[in-house]
């Protein structure tokens, strides 16, 4: 019986987020100021009164949901992971948790990651769509064949679930595959409102800009394994953590696939850490037995 903590990623966001923790708890508090002051702007205040539009920005939304994760975390009396995981961005918070990277040293990493990727949206118009009910096979078979057809990006980007797989790419790679996604039974292929093609090729300008501050940060030897996206299964070395951070950006989410081997390796309950309840809902997808709670 092993417990996991597991850590959201972008699109978990809301207005008011993380303010609880800042007024209830000392420790938050400080962590907090500490942010705004490595941050170089107040990102506590647009957590507590932005809008949504304002906590949409790549550049705010990724180091919002990774300290609010963080906080929340931390503020967990006794927490002792057996083992932790997070959701794309959320794998940073994951490596805080499980003393891989300094709470410093990570927002650091996501802020470049943010703006790095923001950079890379703005170069090459694209997007991500999610297709439901669709078996995983089917969805790259089609993804396969529209990039071969059509010469454009789109790749299947997030394992969410079974039967809730993300896509991701160009605009007209996206829009193509959409069509055959539903012609071939998708129950949906909706396009998503985010910024870019992320966990794709076109993510490549970013990857190289991470891998440089990745490369040069201080990584610890882990506490207990990250079952880290682009593997799907524990990791526990320091220079393979990093390399594996850094083909995430191009790479698959391999949600479905970590949680899966997490509870192979014996995890019985998920606690996740940090804004809403979108993990623990896909946990009980992935493994209805699995004993699921959150703390925000």
């Amino acid at each position: 019986m092993k417990h996991a903590y597991i850590f959201p990623g972008q699109g978990s966001q809301f207005s008011g987020m993380g303010k609880n923790l800042y007024d209830n708890n000392p420790l938050a508090k400080e962590l907090f100021i500490q942010a705004n002051d490595i941050l170089g702007f107040d990102i506590a205040s647009i957590m507590f009164t932005g809008t949504d539009e304002d906590l949409k920005q790549t550049n705010v939304t990724q180091p919002a949901v990774f300290l609010h994760s963080v906080v929340a975390y931390k503020t967990i009396e006794g927490a002792q992971p057996d083992m932790v995981a997070g959701h794309s961005l959320g794998e940073f918070s994951a490596l805080v948790a499980n003393n891989t990277l300094s709470f410093e040293e990570a927002l650091k990493l996501v802020s470049i990651r943010a703006k790095a990727m923001q950079k890379a949206c703005e170069q090459t118009p694209s997007t991500m769509a999610a297709v439901l009910a669709l078996a995983d096979e089917k969805v790259e078979e089609i993804c396969a064949a529209v990039s071969a057809e059509t010469n454009e990006v789109v790749v299947a980007a997030n394992y969410n679930c079974p039967g809730q797989l993300v896509i991701s790419g160009s605009l007209k790679g996206i829009e193509v595959a959409c069509e055959r996604m539903k012609a071939a039974g998708a129950k949906r292929a909706l396009v998503l409102p985010v910024g870019g093609a992320f966990h794709s090729p076109l993510m490549l300008p970013a990857k190289q800009e991470l891998a440089a501050a990745i490369e040069a940060a201080t990584f610890n030897t882990p506490s207990c394994p990250v079952y880290q996206n682009v593997v799907a299964k524990a990791v526990t070395d320091a220079a393979a953590i990093k390399q594996n951070l850094i083909d995430q950006l191009t790479g698959a989410v391999r949600w479905t696939q970590s949680v899966q081997s997490m509870v192979a390796d014996g995890a019985t309950q998920f606690t996740e850490a940090g804004p809403g309840k979108v993990l623990q809902g896909l946990v009980q997808k992935i493994n209805k037995e699995m004993v699921v709670n959150g703390v925000s």
